[in-house]
């Protein structure tokens, strides 16, 4: 179990400077990273090869001295699991044979998730075992409608008019999707919880495509659903919740009694962050991966800007989305050390 600076944040205490990790830490801008993917097969093989997935978790931790690793796998899992057939084609992305019709509901089940997902829960054993106790470890999943989304379109989408129409029309089989989902991620959050994970996050990615009905139905109801059964059997684990591109919907999701923190994308403004959902919630974000990737002077001025703005109260220090491949691992560097040292003005 950790004891450090992102879990004691998580729990309300405020550090002179907060702490940072980064989503998609462990990822195609470190050379190591590649390294280790260009001996395995298949992305999904990667990710249920534990000796590998521990070895890429704790590559950024080695590099950066971040304040949280979180373990190397996929929101995709758990359709895979499911028994959805999942693959990854190089350079397009995810691919699942996508469900047509409520029938199709018929060939899923909960019954093999533990076993087909016990890698994963190894991963999570070992890279505990092998983190300094400082340093925390996050688990995660994705939040039902994202994987609704990709399990019904079959791959990423421009519009998800296929998941949206199927939602519209066809609300009760849609909810009984989404009610598969919710115990599956409860499942998958709690096996990974008991494995060793401090702290899990639920990736909401597509919840922006939703109007406001329909992101409380699909999105925020579900996500609450699913912390409250995680906390029925875990009280004290903090859980994180993502939801991504919904803008001002994001008020919604300050829901203290769920999630110990939100995590705000690049869209959310740091000042209107800093005014409507802080004095409720710790944040967590929300530099731009490009600003990444530019580094430099445009890097600490934008770091700064968000210091400034989040860093008087609950904050953990974050991107709005994930480290993108371009990225130079240098710039990660930086970013670390204008973090670290921040100097907060006296308000």
């Amino acid at each position: 179990m950790s004891e450090g600076k992102f879990l004691k944040t998580l729990a309300g205490t405020r550090f002179r400077t907060p702490p940072i990790w980064l989503m998609r830490q462990a990822g195609r801008y470190l050379p190591e990273y590649r390294a280790v993917r260009a001996t395995t097969r298949s992305f999904l093989d990667f990710c249920y090869t534990p000796d590998k997935a521990v070895e890429v978790t704790l590559q950024p931790v080695r590099r950066f001295g971040l304040d949280a690793a979180i373990i190397f796998s996929d929101i995709l899992v758990v359709p895979d699991a499911l028994g959805q057939k999942v693959w990854f084609e190089e350079g397009e992305g995810p691919k699942l044979e996508a469900l047509t019709d409520p029938a199709d509901f018929g060939k899923l089940t909960r019954a093999r998730l533990p076993e087909k997902l016990a890698p994963v829960y190894e991963a999570i054993r070992r890279t505990r075992a092998e983190l300094p106790r400082e340093t925390a470890l996050l688990g995660f999943a994705g939040a039902p409608f994202t994987l609704a989304c990709y399990m019904i379109e079959g791959s990423g989408s421009r519009d998800f008019a296929k998941v949206k129409g199927w939602a519209y029309r066809h609300p009760d089989s849609f909810g009984l999707l989404i009610d598969l989902l919710v115990d599956a991620v409860v499942d998958h959050l709690v096996n990974q919880i008991e494995a060793g994970a401090d702290a899990v996050q639920l990736f909401d990615s597509w919840a922006g495509v939703l109007p406001e009905e329909q992101l409380f139905s699909w999105s925020l109801e579900p996500m609450v659903r699913i912390a409250h059964a995680v906390h029925a059997r875990h009280p004290k684990t903090p859980i994180i919740a993502f939801p991504r591109a919904v803008g001002p919907a994001t008020l919604m999701y300050r829901r203290s009694d769920a999630f110990a923190a939100l995590s705000i994308d690049t869209g959310i403004g740091a000042h209107w962050a800093a005014r409507e959902l802080q004095p409720h919630i710790c944040l967590q974000g929300n530099l731009d991966p490009l600003m990444l990737v530019a580094g430099g002077a445009a890097l600490e001025r934008e770091a700064t800007r968000i210091l400034d703005k989040l860093g008087h109260g609950p904050f953990v220090f974050n991107l709005g989305h994930g480290v993108v491949p371009q990225t130079p691992p240098e710039h990660v560097a930086q970013l670390v050390e204008v973090v670290r040292n921040w100097k907060p003005s006296a308000s």
